[in-house]
């Protein structure tokens, strides 16, 4: 086994660090505050290359491995959480889905501009009644000849507002249950389409969170992703690389955290010395660091089954269930070390705490994660 990075994959790792740094973290407290998109960091990020990592260069994409794209999600969510989720569903879901089911007019048609950047993707499964159970799907995708006439709404989707191209689950054929979905892809403007506000959440308060709502939107049948019915395999084979995502994300937060609580234990005094040196810190930073270090190689080892073509379903689904986890208990220790200075808003550990939640939910919760790892255990 060879632990080691390849210069590549430093290399990537440390753009990315100096970006978070540079870009990101100037001002990533006001985004917070005010519920602010990051659009000028967003169209940077496209310009670096960081919205269509693992695309091939032919549709003008990274060409880079899954191990390139956890780095770089580690990196950029240890400073904006907010900006790092945009970066993960328009990596994770919309670009990978649409480059590995895609036809060749739709990845020219799309994917080109989404892995610039150019423009920026949504993935639509979940609804008001269909967030775990996504088999139940209420929206509907009407055949009706050369078109889909769809109808329904959407709950919870991230880059709601800002997004170009919507990848929409729909259910055709209710008798033929999750047989009879279609993946459709939707333009913003599509007459019928129509966006609702935007939520007013704990967390990643800087991504556009929004429901969406579909009357009678006339979708060509040119814009269905694959053969009929194809709809719901596409949306869990898609989730189960949007899970490494997403554990990266929970890594980077937790990182994020960690980092700023051994700089703030060796700053602070108390009792006479840095709280370093009291045995009751150091504890819990080494408990974090330990946790931290599982959840990574957690993370890696489901990029390297992706990328070596292996089964990651469970591998993915382990790394989402104990990163998220890890975010959770990392950011709530994080505040506790710094105390009361972790209670303000200027010390980043109290957003990083809030950020961490989602995660757990997000993208197939920590309870879904289970059954996913149980029954692969269990085959």
């Amino acid at each position: 086994m060879n632990f080691q990075l390849t210069e590549e994959h430093l290399a990537v790792q440390a753009a990315a660090r100096e970006f978070a740094q540079t870009e990101l973290l100037p001002g990533v407290i006001e985004r917070d505050e005010l519920q602010k998109f990051p659009a000028e960091q967003i169209k940077k990020m496209g310009e670096l290359g960081f919205m269509g990592m693992m695309v091939d260069p032919k549709y003008n994409g990274g060409g880079m491995d899954t191990i390139s794209y956890v780095l770089a999600m580690e990196e950029i969510s240890k400073v904006d959480a907010s900006a790092s989720v945009v970066m993960s569903v328009n990596n994770s879901l919309v670009c990978w889905g649409l480059e590995k089911y895609g036809n060749e007019e739709q990845k020219q048609k799309y994917l080109t501009k989404l892995a610039t950047g150019e423009i920026i993707g949504a993935f639509c499964l979940s609804e008001p009644e269909a967030g775990s159970d996504a088999t139940s799907q209420r929206t509907t995708a009407e055949d009706k000849g050369d078109y889909y006439l769809l109808n329904g709404t959407k709950n919870w989707i991230t880059n709601g507002s800002t997004a170009s191209v919507y990848i929409v689950i729909a259910q055709t054929d209710v008798a033929k249950g999750h047989r009879g979905i279609n993946a459709l892809i939707v333009e913003r403007g599509m007459e019928g389409f129509e966006i609702g506000p935007k939520e007013n959440k704990l967390g990643i308060r800087g991504s556009d969170t929004h429901s969406l709502m579909f009357t009678d939107v006339k979708v060509p049948k040119e814009n269905r992703i694959g053969e009929d019915g194809f709809g719901f395999k596409f949306a869990m084979s898609t989730l189960a690389g949007g899970r490494i995502g997403i554990a990266s994300q929970a890594l980077g937060i937790a990182s994020g955290a960690y980092e700023l609580a051994v700089k703030y234990s060796k700053e602070r005094k108390a009792f006479g010395v840095e709280i370093a040196k009291h045995q009751a810190i150091q504890f819990k930073l080494a408990d974090m660091a330990t946790n931290i270090e599982a959840a990574r190689l957690l993370c890696l080892q489901a990029a390297h089954d992706k990328d070596t073509h292996a089964d990651y379903g469970k591998s993915g689904a382990m790394a989402k269930l104990f990163a998220s986890k890890v975010a959770m208990e990392t950011t709530v220790e994080a505040v506790q070390v710094h105390g009361g200075y972790g209670f303000v808003k200027e010390y980043h550990v109290e957003r990083l705490m809030r950020d961490a939640k989602i995660t757990q939910i997000y993208e197939g919760t920590s309870e879904i994660q289970k059954i996913v790892i149980s029954r692969e255990l269990l085959k």
